[in-house]
């Protein structure tokens, strides 16, 4: 049997360009056959639906809550949700976190003005991972003489089911070249997207935390979800 995971969801609570709440997108997610997903919601410097003017402690909380909403409701349906987040930094690139929970982000309120070097240090002396999210994605707000700094992650994401072939094929021969884990996410806004389905991450055994899913990412003992296709060794 096989466990299929997405690793890139937004919310309607935590993402301003969400479309859906967060337990529509568990019940969502079910329906079409997933073994669970991580929410990734923007977090302070991007697209965040959770005010910038509250306190430090108040914000991580409400960050949160969102994963605690989604847990409650993937309880319901056994259905695994883990915590996450993407992160904006330099010139709108975004790196997806994992590995960290609630109190590594209230006991590190110096996220807020730590420079992407700093970031990565701190998450990566925490245990946690970065996997970079998008990197060639072109939008009229991203610049295009800026490098994403893809080598302070531990993975990339080699196919984005909102990305072209283009930008995915150079993603992955990033991750060919650099040595990083290829992730696939579905990057996924909305209950009703068409692509629910085509990303995600296929492992050999469910997983009952986030530490278990790194671990299998670290051993390689995963199948990466393209189009909709298992492939498990990318060339």
């Amino acid at each position: 049997m096989k466990y299929k995971y997405d690793t890139h969801i937004h919310s309607l609570e935590a993402s301003a360009c969400g479309k859906n709440g967060i337990r529509e997108m568990v019940k969502a997610y079910h329906k079409a056959g997933y073994t669970g997903f991580i929410v990734t919601d923007h977090f302070i410097h991007g697209n965040t639906a959770v005010p910038r003017e509250l306190p430090w402690k108040e914000r991580m909380k409400k960050y949160y809550d969102v994963y605690l909403q989604a847990k409650e409701e993937g309880d319901k349906l056994d259905f695994d949700v883990f915590f996450g987040v993407e992160h904006y930094y330099e010139k709108a690139r975004e790196t997806l976190v994992y590995g960290i929970d609630l109190d590594f982000l209230l006991s590190h309120p110096e996220l807020e003005t730590a420079d992407i070097d700093t970031f990565a240090k701190i998450v990566h002396d925490s245990g946690g991972i970065l996997v970079h999210a998008h990197p060639y994605r072109k939008r009229d707000y991203i610049p295009l003489d800026y490098q994403a700094r893809i080598d302070l992650c531990d993975g990339i994401e080699v196919y984005n089911a909102h990305d072209t072939w283009e930008y995915n094929k150079l993603a992955l021969a990033d991750a060919l070249a650099l040595k990083k884990f290829p992730f696939s996410g579905g990057d996924m806004h909305r209950i009703d997207d068409p692509t629910i389905g085509n990303a995600g991450i296929v492992l050999n055994k469910r997983v009952n935390s986030m530490s278990e899913f790194i671990k299998s990412i670290q051993a390689s003992d995963y199948i990466v979800l393209i189009d909709g296709k298992e492939y498990s060794s990318i060339e």
